[in-house]
């Protein structure tokens, strides 16, 4: 995999994930209470062999930045192993990436600079364990000018990727990025096949495309799904490579979280007794930027009186540093130095690092970002109106979302209960 040199994509803004994003670029986006999203594709890279990798930035990418450097410098630069971290050099011209074959014609001089054969361009915000090795392999016994990795997806939601049409060769026929109305598989007429995101190319091929393509000016959206990709499929070797996952072969584990229903759900997958995305595979590491902090601590086992209170977490994930004070946690994920007391329940949530709640408070279907603390005896998730009246976002799934900064008091009806508690 020497000869391979990976692309990763982490400028996109991310604003269906606001406001998770309104101070970090959506790779940046905590996942699985330890993780960024970034660390899946790039620990894809390492377990792959791909030890060549550029990250191309643009947006709120302070907290990247700062993420790579803590968690990803451990690859050898004497050995030519390296991951470089490229904002927008305005080599070409004046103008933010236009798209993502811009992005990637705009660093044409850093890529040369590293001589590869083959170019692997990756996104940064997806969710999945995968074997580039494989994939390279089927690219170079077919003699491919590019690759496509590509997965099934229901028809509905066709309208959110690029959709194709194969032959019996898997050679690609067909390419439309984000049709109105997604064209079936031929043996399946309730799913299509999706792009992943995810292209290798030839090198000497790739430069030339982004050439041409820059050359059309006005003319071009500069994208690959849009524009590259479907000029090419009648005169070039572009081939579907199907997804297959790491751990079963079979089962196809693959999210694109650009929502943030999307982003919640991914995340709740993980806290079930056999996820689908098994973190504990040690053959297929996730690497991360690990905190220096004690275990995870859970204290209180009181059960006497009429309002015991015990330290419980049940098929949860519950990271370094957090102490589940005399609360409850059930199914939800508590990410580093977070704080539960006593009394308080916390339900089918993501609670990000050192988030804190208070007594007797309760938590339900909720994000809460970084630093969010919830007031005693205060209420999330119970009473949609009320939660939108506070100023919190409420998804379409009914999903409550706590941005850093924000909290809140408690309603009137409650402040007067906890005054009654504290008098009597």
């Amino acid at each position: 995999m020497r000869q391979v040199l990976a692309l990763i994509l982490a400028g996109g803004k991310g604003s269906r994930l606001e406001p998770l994003t309104r101070d970090r670029a959506k790779p940046a986006v905590p996942f699985g209470g330890l993780y960024r999203i970034i660390d899946f594709t790039l620990s894809n890279c390492i377990n792959s062999g791909v030890r060549q990798i550029l990250l191309l930035t643009q947006y709120k990418a302070a907290s990247l930045d700062r993420h790579i450097n803590q968690g990803w410098r451990f690859l050898c630069r004497e050995l030519n192993e390296f991951v470089d971290i490229l904002p927008p050099q305005q080599r070409i011209d004046e103008h933010w990436y236009k798209g993502t074959a811009d992005a990637v014609y705009q660093n044409i001089y850093s890529i040369e600079q590293t001589r590869p054969e083959h170019v692997l361009i990756l996104a940064g915000d997806h969710i999945y364990k995968m074997d580039y090795a494989e994939l390279l392999r089927d690219h170079v016994q077919a003699n491919a000018d590019v690759t496509i990795a590509c997965i099934p997806a229901p028809l509905d939601q066709g309208t959110q990727f690029g959709v194709m049409q194969i032959d019996a060769d898997h050679r690609i026929v067909e390419f439309q990025e984000k049709p109105a109305h997604p064209k079936p598989m031929p043996d399946d007429s309730t799913r299509c096949l999706a792009s992943m995101g995810i292209y290798l190319f030839k090198a000497s091929f790739l430069y030339e495309q982004l050439i041409r393509d820059a050359g059309l000016k006005e003319q071009s959206s500069h994208d690959f799904g849009k524009d590259i990709i479907p000029s090419i499929i009648q005169t070039h070797v572009v081939r579907a490579y199907p997804f297959r996952d790491k751990n079963t072969g079979n089962s196809l584990y693959w999210r694109d979280v650009g929502t943030l229903d999307a982003y919640y759900e991914a995340n709740m997958d993980l806290v079930a007794v056999k996820p689908e995305l098994n973190l504990y595979d040690e053959s297929w590491l996730i690497r991360t930027s690990q905190p220096n902090l004690p275990p995870p601590k859970f204290v209180f086992a009181e059960t006497g009186g009429s309002m015991p209170r015990a330290g419980q977490a049940l098929d949860s994930m519950v990271c370094s540093g957090s102490i589940i004070s005399g609360g409850r946690v059930l199914r939800s994920i508590v990410s580093p130095n977070v704080r539960v007391n006593s009394w308080a329940l916390v339900e089918d949530s993501i609670l990000f690092e050192s988030v804190q709640i208070g007594r007797h408070a309760r938590v339900r279907r909720a994000i809460l970002d970084k630093g969010v603390s919830i007031p005693e005896h205060m209420h999330v998730g119970f009473d949609l109106a009320l939660d939108r009246s506070r100023g919190f976002l409420v998804t379409e799934a009914g999903i409550v979302v706590i941005a850093k900064g924000e909290g809140g008091e408690p309603s009137h009806s409650q402040a007067e209960m906890a005054l009654r508690q504290a008098a009597g």
